[in-house]
């Protein structure tokens, strides 16, 4: 298969898309991958790498490695794809949450080492923002977006807020923030008509004003790491809109921590621009997933094993 890529899009995932094993095959496949995880290894000073790989779950799932682990099997994804493509340049990127420092990396905005301890000193702030101030999220299909912003303003107090966290795609929506106005937001949600509404197996509230306890360290990270005009344009989660500028990029990942992921605008955005073709470079194939729900008529393929990369490489 042949890639234009003056119409071709970078996507990168986010949290959910782990699972032990991931990027084992790459790296036994490519010394790109290879040499990316050994690079990683020795930047963090432990083995992310066998983590990823063997586990166990439990320790892989705690945000404080999840988010290290996805950057780096992320950047290794696209690595690969370099060695195999000449100058396989997209015209625009975009990540999910998270995602979007591997967007920011592979864009060349960001260099790879500051931005794994940026990534790593993320998962740390947002575990201890959850022991802060505890919360949760849920998922609600079945309610377009605007619905969902009702429920969560009759479900929230002064005292207790719960919003939108992710606007994935149409009728799959994740609320964040306290527990208690998300449980009550949980049963308006029914009653407004969800197909389903549950609650997630975390202990964090991402993307909710309850990361705020943990906002000024976050910044005080943002204002400290080296980022510089991208090669490529940059989709942000907060505004869905193009970045090319560093101040730009420091905007967005600074408040992206307690604002929603606009990830079904952030891809009509591209649609918009003539993309017809979408990327997922890293671990598991969540955002292909969502891609499907928002537009049909475009073409979305996951590069995160050996296998993925063969279809494209003549």
């Amino acid at each position: 298969m042949t890639l234009d890529f003056t119409q071709t899009a970078f996507l990168f995932p986010g949290q959910g898309s782990q699972g032990v094993g991931m990027g084992r095959e790459l790296a036994s496949r490519y010394e790109a991958a290879r040499t990316t995880f050994e690079e990683a290894n020795e930047i963090l000073g432990f083995d992310l790498a066998r983590l990823m790989w063997d586990g166990p779950e439990g320790e892989l799932n705690d945000t404080l490695n999840t988010q290290p682990a996805l950057y780096v099997h992320s950047i290794a994804a696209h690595r690969v794809l370099s060695r195999l493509l000449p100058d396989p340049r997209p015209v625009i990127c975009a990540g999910h949450s998270l995602g979007e420092l591997s967007a920011l990396t592979v864009a060349g905005a960001l260099p790879f080492e500051a931005g794994l301890r940026l990534v790593r000193r993320r998962g740390e702030l947002m575990k201890r923002a959850g022991e802060l101030a505890p919360g949760g999220m849920a998922a609600i299909l079945g309610l377009e977006i605007q619905a969902l912003e009702t429920v969560c303003a009759q479900a929230s107090s002064p005292e207790e807020v719960v919003q939108v966290a992710n606007d994935n795609c149409p009728g799959q929506v994740v609320l964040s923030g306290a527990r208690p106005a998300l449980e009550r937001a949980l049963e308006l949600a029914k009653a407004t008509g969800a197909r389903r509404a549950v609650l997630l197996a975390v202990s964090i509230a991402a993307h909710s004003p309850l990361m705020a306890s943990v906002q000024a360290e976050w910044d005080s990270a943002v204002a400290a790491v080296p980022l510089a005009e991208a090669a490529v344009p940059v989709v942000g989660n907060v505004t869905a809109k193009p970045m090319t500028r560093a101040d730009e990029f420091r905007a967005d990942l600074r408040a992206q921590l307690t604002c929603r992921v606009r990830w079904t605008e952030t891809i009509q955005f591209m649609l918009a621009q003539g993309v017809m073709t979408f990327l997922e470079l890293g671990s598991g194939n969540v955002l292909t997933g969502l891609h499907k729900r928002i537009d049909e008529g475009s073409a979305c393929w996951v590069l995160g094993k050996p296998e993925d990369f063969k279809k494209f490489i003549v």
